[in-house]
């Protein structure tokens, strides 16, 4: 908690900061309590005392348009009274704080008020090992790619011949790991950042983690594109070992390369306080869901996913993409395929407990495209509205319990455009803050499983998982007919979360509809019994007793 010496000097920083637009700011007493709870649960533990910490939001558009998500629309937010976490640009190598495209002006203000009131910010970055081959990138030119191949970090073939286009190794030298590591933290602007905030709690590094690496399968199998691979391993090795060495590959890489940032940062708060998360990272929330699924992964026995043991955090995409089928109404869906990522999750969270989860978000809008997910929804099942995309995200939330959500727009897109989607997003997470059931259940409840059913996506699941809880949707009256195929419409989307004992249980029901508003939907609580509700499009809460048997709406 703030002292009181220190919560006088923060009112008098607050007021005056200039307010913005028509949001009503907080009053300085509670605007500095909103900060101070800002800092608490950002870096509180996953597993303390306290339960899991609430959650936060903040975005990939670093504002690059001043009617984009700025860092000035940000702390307009925030001195609004919601829960956000500042983001900006991560500097570009050899930039400078007098030719930086970012750091002047009103943004740097921003910048600095972060700093004064001690906030944590995310530096929202490209994915930093795409330079090993690359020789033209600002602050280049780069060496990497035209190395000889017994030093080069590129996929070398079977002719012991540089191969581009199969993109970085996980089996080439370390070094040029390192090297990329220290390019990223050295600039001019990056060394200015930790003088203008030198003891931030925590920074996120966060990283769009899709360069062009080798696939363990998908542009050939390793044995005829690596020969660095089949020098080591040679031929008819399994599909898990494959996807094992490739995944111990990166793990090292990457260790290496953050090993190498980290030292390179000159303040020691930003050394012990950064954190590296990167897109995806946790999965394949897609296992199970059709017979390809293993050439995206790289599971192995005992081993879901290996970039958590590199990374210290992810971001894993909760999208309806534009390209794919996916919806927020189908068993084809991240409603559906996240509840993967519960048991992934679970497994992980015991050799990392410290790892920090959020996701990221996109609905498909892409405008004046024939596959704008926008216009596919009004022809199938009606309109997308920004209190649709809120209850989306809302059951995403629940489903995992999230450290933060992370939305995804184009750079140059606009809060005009899209802005009542984001504060959409703002406002389901506001919400978990400002219920007091719904913030007990979110720290210390229990998810419910949903053992009557097993998960839709079932195609090829490992033998070693095959026993994990994975399907969390509750059974309601109005549950189509199984088997569930991926076009599949789901009605109602429904979970739960329990806490207490036998005869003094209680529960909170978190439901949405997403094409229709319903009343009377009968929601089955395993273990209990059925309740009956109001479901709407934007998503209700019900606080169910054992004891009593009331059924109370909550969180509006």
């Amino acid at each position: 908690m703030l002292s009181r010496a220190r919560w006088i000097a923060l009112s008098f920083v607050l007021a005056a900061m200039p307010t913005v637009g028509a949001k009503d700011p907080l009053e300085a007493g509670k605007l500095a309590e909103l900060i101070d709870g800002i800092r608490t649960e950002a870096t509180r533990s996953n597993n303390g005392p306290g339960g899991r910490p609430l959650p936060l939001v903040a975005h990939w558009n670093r504002g690059s348009k001043p009617t984009g998500f700025s860092p000035v629309y940000q702390m307009e937010l925030i001195r609004a009274g919601h829960h956000l976490m500042p983001w900006f640009e991560f500097p570009r190598p050899n930039a400078t704080p007098e030719k930086s495209r970012y750091y002047s002006g009103e943004y740097l203000k921003a910048f600095k008020e972060v700093a004064e009131l001690k906030l944590p910010f995310t530096l929202v970055g490209t994915q930093w090992e795409m330079i090993l081959g690359k020789s033209k990138y600002p602050g280049g030119p780069y060496k990497w790619k035209a190395l000889p191949p017994e030093e080069n970090p590129l996929v070398i073939n079977l002719e012991g011949e540089i191969d581009p286009r199969k993109g970085i190794s996980p089996f080439g030298p370390t070094k040029p790991w390192e090297e990329v590591g220290k390019v990223w933290v050295d600039s001019p602007l990056m060394k200015q950042l930790q003088t203008w905030y030198p003891d931030p709690p925590l920074v996120i590094f966060l990283s769009n983690n899709e360069a062009h690496t080798l696939r363990w399968k998908k542009r050939g199998d390793l044995e005829t594109i690596s020969k660095r691979y089949l020098d080591k391993y040679g031929k008819g090795q399994s599909n898990d070992f494959k996807r094992k060495v490739v995944g111990d590959g990166w793990i090292e890489r990457y260790k290496a390369l953050f090993a190498r940032m980290r030292e390179g940062l000159e303040a020691p708060a930003w050394k012990d306080n950064v954190r590296f998360v990167g897109y995806g990272v946790v999965g394949p929330m897609h296992m199970g869901r059709w017979s390809g699924w293993p050439v995206y992964s790289l599971h192995c026995k005992g081993r879901i996913c290996p970039g958590p043991y590199a990374w210290d955090g992810g971001s894993p995409s909760y999208y309806t993409h534009n390209w794919d089928a996916s919806t927020d109404f189908r068993v084809h869906g991240p409603q559906i395929s996240f509840m993967n990522g519960v048991m992934i999750l679970r497994r992980l969270y015991r050799d990392r407990p410290d790892f920090w989860w959020e996701f990221s978000v996109w609905d498909g809008n892409a405008p004046g495209k024939k596959n704008d997910k926008w216009v596919f929804y009004e022809k199938h099942g009606g309109k997308y509205t920004p209190e649709r995309h809120g209850s989306y995200v809302e059951f995403g939330m629940w489903l995992t319990r999230p450290r933060l959500v992370r939305p995804w727009r184009g750079y140059l897109d606009t809060r005009e455009r899209v802005g009542a989607y984001f504060e959409a997003i703002v406002k389901v997470v506001d919400r978990v803050w400002a219920d007091p059931v719904l913030t007990r259940f979110w720290r210390k409840g229990k998810l419910v499983p949903n053992r009557v059913h097993e998960h839709p996506y079932q195609v090829g699941i490992p033998r070693w998982l095959q026993d994990e809880d994975r399907w969390y949707l509750l059974d309601t009256n109005l549950d189509p007919k199984r088997p569930w195929k991926l076009d599949t419409e789901i009605p109602v989307f429904s979970l739960a979360y329990v806490m207490g004992k036998v005869g003094d249980r209680e529960w909170l029901v978190y439901a949405r509809s997403p094409l229709q508003n319903r009343s009377g939907v009968q929601i089955t609580i395993p273990a209990y019994k059925a309740i009956k509700v109001d479901v709407p499009i934007d998503g209700a809460f019900y606080h169910v007793a054992e004891a009593s048997g009331r059924i109370v709406p909550v969180g509006r």
